[in-house]
């Protein structure tokens, strides 16, 4: 085994020795501040849940109403319009449910993979824009509405900005590197 494989199998179990011995040495009350820790996490779970059942709710209403086939049709011509490799239309479900789920986006990019293969452009085009985009509806969704932040407008617009310039240069750069 190499060195690396070694300090990675270690390093959670040391971590999780290390921390609380550490804690215990400042004189900090390791189990009761693990115990108030983990309330709190489970607040934050219960807290979360509406925003999760949303979220889940209305990615399944999107895409079983056929509205995601929908925009699917609609971004086509514009994809063709521009010159891209035809074979990126088939990344069109990829790009459009990123933003909404991880594990759905997750579950499009595997079907993606285990049908082109890791090593073709559309397999390695999934995997580009999986590292390069965020799941931004569910960040908003869940994240801001934990914290209680109401007014997203704009952190709605980076997100999706963001998103769309993280497919476009996923697009690019693959089509350049791996064309």
């Amino acid at each position: 085994m190499t060195i690396i494989t070694e300090l990675a199998r270690w390093a959670i179990p040391l971590i999780l020795f290390t921390v609380p011995l550490y804690a215990y040495m400042r004189k900090v009350p390791v189990y009761e501040t693990f115990v108030e820790g983990a309330e709190n996490g489970f607040k934050t779970a219960v807290k979360i849940l509406p925003f999760l059942i949303g979220m889940l709710v209305s990615i399944r209403i999107f895409v079983d109403s056929g509205a995601l086939e929908l925009l699917i049709d609609l971004f086509r011509p514009l994809f063709t319009a521009v010159g891209w490799n035809p074979d990126v239309l088939e990344i069109i479900p990829l790009a459009i449910m990123r933003p909404l789920s991880g594990s759905g986006s997750l579950g499009v990019a595997t079907q993606l993979i285990l049908q082109h293969g890791p090593d073709s452009f559309i397999g390695r085009l999934a995997s580009t824009l999986q590292g390069s985009t965020d799941t931004t509806f569910f960040v908003l969704a869940i994240y801001f509405g934990s914290v209680g932040i109401k007014k997203y407008r704009y952190a709605l617009k980076v997100g999706l900005t963001a998103d769309a310039v993280g497919l476009i240069a996923s697009i690019w750069i693959v089509s350049k590197i791996f064309g």
